[in-house]
């Protein structure tokens, strides 16, 4: 939190907007992180505005804000359906004046008639949740403006805008202190295990989210469960299409600890954070997103207790392939900073999308996420001007071990950035600077890992010489040249003792006889330093 902070700060003190993704797992502080951000604005003389995706967050954050900025000059007010209409155009005329410091809105803030004197910082929270035609909006209130976007699980086209260098990204990796990970259940709905669920976690003082995402009968299940457990529980219901009134009076009494059990839709999605709340029960789980199955998991667990999530599904219907995928898969990811593999799972699995246009889904999985990378990072250059590096490319196939095990780099990201960052490697000083930073990080790197390294330096080595692939021929070693260099040639033949033989048919190559007990990484070292590279 405190770097993410500093990374902010910094950004807004320079001179150009900031357009920054926050992106930290559900519970981990993200609100806290951006609530700094908007008091250093407020105290530059600045407006700050938090764009939420629903009525309920915007209530919530609505009173965190003024807890968190209590006693200080901010004037802090609210813009949503909750809101009547004089206390509404009261809050537009206070934001044209300058009166207001800072509003918290839904999508109400995206109106025509919503004039600031001096916006100077504009947090989206929840941001996978606004449409592309909302995007369109926020582009339009936010130029010439700081904007910070927070996400658990940002949609393919942010996550990509910010690993590609377009938008800055920071990332809050750690828990809070005694959080622990929600346990998880995947199951055939059973109301006999429904009921002890509730039971035991209404006996140790805590209180339950049943989610039931149909509105027209979400009164009968209600009553079910009162029923099943014998008015033991208060139950409450909540849902989008109840009036405000309503809807903010059940969840006072949810905060409060009136209502035991509440039965709502995946209207407590976005941002809820009622700490005893710490069992979750999703009726028909295979309904919904990975994403969004992710949230609403992450609305319990969010004190030092133990909470579960129980992700049930009809005994009568057959799971689809990809229902059964996305269970399984929320099942596995279970433990923290789960949000941000989810989100690149989403980006591997349905692409990019347009970085300039309405499209937020592409084929990104048809060409790999590096080639993509590639291909985009060139028509940068092409947009701004500046000639395309050709760099020369030269395939290996050796009889090497050659790879990072998953013993030695046990998290699937890191060992990705890592084969990512090997790849890149162009000199010998960059090659001892990442071994000794694996030294560091993760220990003595095994010889699969030592093995990688010098292959990815032995080949940007052999492309620079114009030799494209490196192929290993039973105890040779096959160098292929589009145009064979003899001079080359006879240097080697001559640093290596006649272990050099040139074939100039139609596929040229040299072919270097492996030495007696050394290995093709040895013969390949043997012919850099032959040709004085």
């Amino acid at each position: 939190q405190l770097r993410c902070t500093a990374e902010i700060k910094a950004d807004m003190e320079r001179a150009v907007p900031m357009d920054r993704l926050l992106c930290g797992d559900v519970g981990f502080g993200k609100t806290e992180v951006a609530l700094r951000a908007v008091m250093k604005c407020v105290l530059d003389g600045k407006q700050a505005a938090i764009l939420v995706p629903t009525t309920v967050l915007a209530q919530q954050h609505y009173q965190t804000a003024l807890q968190r900025f209590f006693g200080f000059p901010v004037e802090i007010q609210q813009l949503s359906r909750f809101r009547s209409g004089a206390a509404a155009s009261k809050t537009l005329s206070d934001l044209a004046s300058g009166k207001c410091d800072l509003v918290i809105g839904t999508h109400r803030l995206l109106s025509k008639d919503v004039k600031f004197k001096d916006l100077g910082l504009l947090v989206v929270d929840e941001e996978q949740h606004f449409g592309v035609t909302h995007k369109e909006h926020i582009k339009e209130l936010s130029r010439g403006v700081d904007v910070l976007t927070l996400s658990a699980t940002p949609i393919p086209r942010t996550l990509n805008m910010a690993m590609s260098g377009i938008r800055d990204m920071s990332t809050i990796e750690e828990p809070p202190q005694d959080r622990l990970p929600v346990q998880t259940f995947v199951m055939e709905h059973d109301w006999g295990i429904v009921a002890d669920a509730i039971r035991r976690e209404v006996q140790r003082g805590g209180q339950v989210y049943y989610l039931h995402n149909r509105v027209e009968d979400i009164e009968r299940t209600a009553g079910r469960i009162s029923k099943l457990l014998e008015g033991e529980v208060t139950v409450g219901v909540a849902h989008g299409k109840m009036d405000k009134n309503q809807l903010s009076s059940v969840m006072e009494s949810v905060v409060s600890g009136e209502i035991q059990v509440l039965v709502c839709t995946t209207i407590i999605e976005t941002g809820i954070d009622i700490p005893n709340v710490n069992t979750l029960i999703i009726e028909d789980a295979d309904h919904l997103g990975l994403a969004q199955l992710h949230q609403i998991r992450g609305r319990v667990g969010r004190s030092t207790r133990r909470a579960s999530a129980y992700l049930t599904f009809r005994r009568d219907k057959v799971l689809t392939e990809i229902a059964e995928k996305r269970l399984n898969a929320i099942r596995d990811f279970a433990q923290f900073g789960s949000g941000f593999k989810i989100a690149m799972r989403d980006l591997e699995i349905r692409g990019a999308g347009n970085l300039l246009g309405a499209e937020q889904s592409g084929h990104m999985i048809d060409v790999g996420y590096d080639m993509y990378m590639k291909l985009l990072s060139e028509a940068v250059l092409e947009a701004r001007g500046v000639e395309v590096p050709q760099r020369a490319e030269c395939s290996a196939d050796l009889a090497v071990a050659a790879n990072i095990p998953d013993r030695y780099i046990p998290s699937s990201e890191q060992r990705m950035d890592i084969y990512r960052r090997i790849a890149l490697i162009r000199t010998e000083a960059e090659a001892d600077d990442l071994t000794d930073e694996l030294i560091d990080r993760f220990g003595e790197p095994p010889a699969a890992v030592q093995g990688l390294i010098d292959v990815a330096l032995l080949r940007n080595m052999a492309a620079e010489l114009g030799i494209y692939e490196v192929k290993q021929q039973q105890d040779s070693l096959l160098l292929y040249q589009r145009k064979l260099d003899l001079e080359v040639g006879a240097r080697m033949s001559a640093a290596m003792k006649g272990r050099v033989m040139v074939s100039a048919g139609a596929k040229p190559y040299f072919a270097v006889k492996i030495g007696r007990n050394l290995t093709p990484l040895d013969t390949l070292w043997q012919f850099a330093a032959a040709i004085g590279f």
